[in-house]
């Protein structure tokens, strides 16, 4: 059975790959499904065992496993992490051994049906590395169109450069994955004229308002953009590049150069319409502006409001009517910074902690003469827009509170002996979050609660906490008064 092990500890458990040869072996696992489609089998990574087998002879462990998407698979089973003797595999035991491509047919099954076996040592900085097992069906190939031809010189020609040790390409220019070839698929000699185009290729082409025979033709002479091309020829590496033809047509192209005994014989060039694929992703960005606009737009409108409030208040003469259009003043202003944030990343989740550090600071600017120490610890990380915005405005009242009515009534005198301490505390373990708001002033009244005040501001905390964001709060005397919240988000960070 399988061992289900991904291929890095099995390549460091059972056998002498170091971390430079199992790099060039991943990178060769990023290119295979191209590889696959080409051959129309299935590819098998064979690297030998450490240590070898006590009976004599050698065994192979199976790194890596691709399908074919042009082709019926030969194994159904996942291979992966197979130790597979000699006897089973011998044609990979030979190209091992030969450090030669090795064809013939075997019986895999067991069951008497042959298939078709073809191994191709893998070959880096002059060193082998392991043997790469292509396997099919015997009747792959038997009578075989054009596409089918091409496809499989193709695979040939990038056998030969495994073989020699230039595939995969080196450095990170090489992209991570390619396309698959039946997206469009077309051939370039040397000259960069194309010899074949694939059936999707010429419809690619075609949306591309290319309507003539391109074979013959570089692409350049058919209008369409090669930069890619002549960037792959210079650098002998892949490239790849999207072509704008026409307005609403992007084609992503990816060239990649074939090289045989050390010159440049030409280049496969991969074609994949991504127009409705990019057409999504504008769309995308032009939703994330709209909603960045829409929230500085209503940070803007309350802004504008609390502004007039703050000059409203400046001509009332009534002191009571002052403190109401103030605080009023300030609870907008609690909302505004949360839409601040979201104006500049859009998204479902709020970093708290940005939040808080703006409600610190303008609490502190309604500190006038007195000095009130204002500390934060712990951090309630990201929230939903919905918990973040309440719980803002939840945040700003109990600080206010504190810092007016836990030490005496401020006599609007400067003074610079320390008056008190707020410390706010933060938690967020997924489930829930959890604020501690702590003075050390003189504690509540005698017989206060909060399901019967009369204020404003905790009317509101209570309301809030309680209706809207259905969690817990409680106050109470403890060397000062504390207000401890409980908020449940896992329900809103699942969207249950």
């Amino acid at each position: 059975m399988p061992v289900l092990a991904a291929p890095a500890e099995i390549a460091r458990d059972q056998t002498d790959l170091d971390p430079d040869g199992f790099g060039h072996l991943h990178r060769l696992m990023g290119s295979w499904g191209m590889l696959a489609d080409l051959s129309f089998g299935d590819l098998l990574l064979f690297v030998p065992t450490s240590p070898a087998p006590p009976e004599g002879g050698m065994s192979f462990v199976v790194l890596g496993q691709m399908r074919p998407s042009t082709g019926q698979t030969l194994h159904q089973e996942d291979l992966v992490g197979s130790v597979l003797p000699e006897a089973r595999r011998p044609l990979v035991a030979l190209a091992w051994r030969l450090g030669e491509i090795v064809e013939g047919k075997a019986d895999l099954s067991g069951e008497g049906e042959l298939a078709r076996i073809q191994c191709i040592p893998i070959r880096w900085q002059g060193r082998l590395l392991g043997v790469l097992g292509r396997e099919s069906d015997l009747g792959v190939g038997r009578r075989p169109g054009e596409l089918e031809r091409v496809y499989v010189d193709l695979f040939d020609r990038f056998a030969d450069m495994i073989v020699n040790g230039l595939f995969p390409f080196p450095g990170d220019e090489a992209p991570e994955e390619y396309p698959r070839v039946g997206d469009g698929l077309v051939v370039l000699d040397e000259g960069r004229r194309v010899s074949y185009a694939s059936p999707n290729a010429v419809n690619a082409l075609h949306r591309m308002g290319v309507h003539s025979n391109v074979v013959g033709t570089t692409l350049d002479e058919q209008g369409v953009e090669e930069a890619a091309v002549e960037r792959s020829f210079l650098s002998r590496l892949p490239v790849i590049e999207e072509v704008e033809r026409r307005p609403d047509v992007i084609v992503l192209l990816t060239c990649i150069p074939l090289v045989h005994v050390g010159r440049l014989s030409g280049a496969l060039v991969l074609m994949r319409d991504v127009t409705d694929l990019r057409r999504r992703d504008r769309l995308l960005v032009s939703k994330d502006a709209t909603i960045r606009e829409v929230h500085h737009r209503v940070k803007n409108n309350l802004q504008t409001i609390s502004s007039l409030l703050r000059l409203q208040a400046r001509r009332l003469a009534s002191a009571e009517g002052r403190t109401a259009l103030r605080e009023a003043e300030r609870r907008i202003r609690s909302i505004a910074i949360v839409h601040e944030i979201l104006s500049r990343d859009v998204g479902d989740q709020v970093p708290f902690d940005e939040i808080v550090q703006s409600l610190i600071s303008m609490t502190e600017d309604g500190l006038g003469g007195r000095r009130i120490g204002l500390t934060v610890l712990g951090d309630a990380g990201e929230l939903p827009a919905d918990v973040a915005t309440p719980l803002a405005v939840v945040v700003a009242e109990l600080l206010q509170n504190a810092v007016e009515h836990a030490f005496g009534e401020w006599t609007g005198q400067v003074t610079t002996e320390r008056v008190g301490r707020v410390e706010l505390t933060l938690g967020h373990d997924g489930r829930r979050v959890v604020v501690t708001v702590r003075d050390d002033g003189q504690g509540l009244p005698e017989g206060f609660s909060i399901q019967d005040t009369t204020s404003l501001g905790l009317s509101i905390v209570r309301d809030l906490v309680t209706g809207q964001l259905e969690g817990k709060i409680a106050m109470f005397t403890d060397g000062g008064t504390v207000v401890d919240l409980e908020i449940p988000v896992s329900r809103k960070l699942t969207g249950s």
